[in-house]
């Protein structure tokens, strides 16, 4: 079993309700195609997934960027937005459900092998550390933008911009209005 079915099926194991929501299209292929690499994975009439060959003609295809997948991990509510689906709308949806559904429980894997309060540790300890990584990231961000902005200026906020335009379209008509006073008064 390839690793991709071994992790798909790791996390249906935990959820029986997405192996009744696959069971109904059991024998079905579906396609994940990154334009690199193919995926093809074959519903089993448990539920569960299998490796299907690379000839199986898939029941869904989905055409996914590789430079979309960050986006994806970042918002998977989004994440149709992302990708082309061809082929059965109804086992299209039932991936979609999975999909934005379908979580890695690390907490409950974690005290198999550590005990129930290491592994409550470990993934608070774990998100803890992920949120002071997005709120360094965010002040930084922020800091840097502030000091090119303030300190160091090489960018522009956009209302000194915008300001900055309309000072320069004024002063253009302004120039052909003198302009064409001179000329008229040159004529006289």
């Amino acid at each position: 079993m390839k690793p991709a079915a071994a992790v798909v099926n790791h996390l249906l194991a935990q959820e029986a309700w997405a192996r009744q929501t696959l069971a109904a299209h059991a024998g079905k292929v579906a396609c994940i195609d990154t334009g690199a690499a193919q995926l093809r994975l074959k519903v089993a009439a448990d539920g569960y997934v299998q490796d299907a060959p690379a000839e199986a003609a898939a029941d869904v295809t989905i055409r996914v960027k590789l430079s979309d997948l960050p986006l994806i991990a970042a918002n998977r509510e989004r994440a149709v937005s992302y990708v082309k689906l061809e082929g059965d709308a109804d086992f299209a949806n039932a991936i979609s459900q999975l999909s934005q559904n379908l979580r890695w429980d690390a907490e409950d894997d974690l005290a198999r092998v550590f005990g129930d309060i290491a592994a409550t540790r470990m993934v608070s300890g774990a998100r803890g550390l992920f949120d002071a990584i997005r709120t360094t990231h965010k002040k930084l961000t922020e800091n840097v933008a502030e000091y090119f902005l303030e300190e160091q200026p090489m960018l522009i906020r956009p209302r000194m911009l915008q300001d900055f335009s309309s000072d320069v379209v004024r002063l253009r008509d302004d120039l052909e209005r003198l302009s064409k006073r001179i000329e008229k008064l040159e004529r006289r």
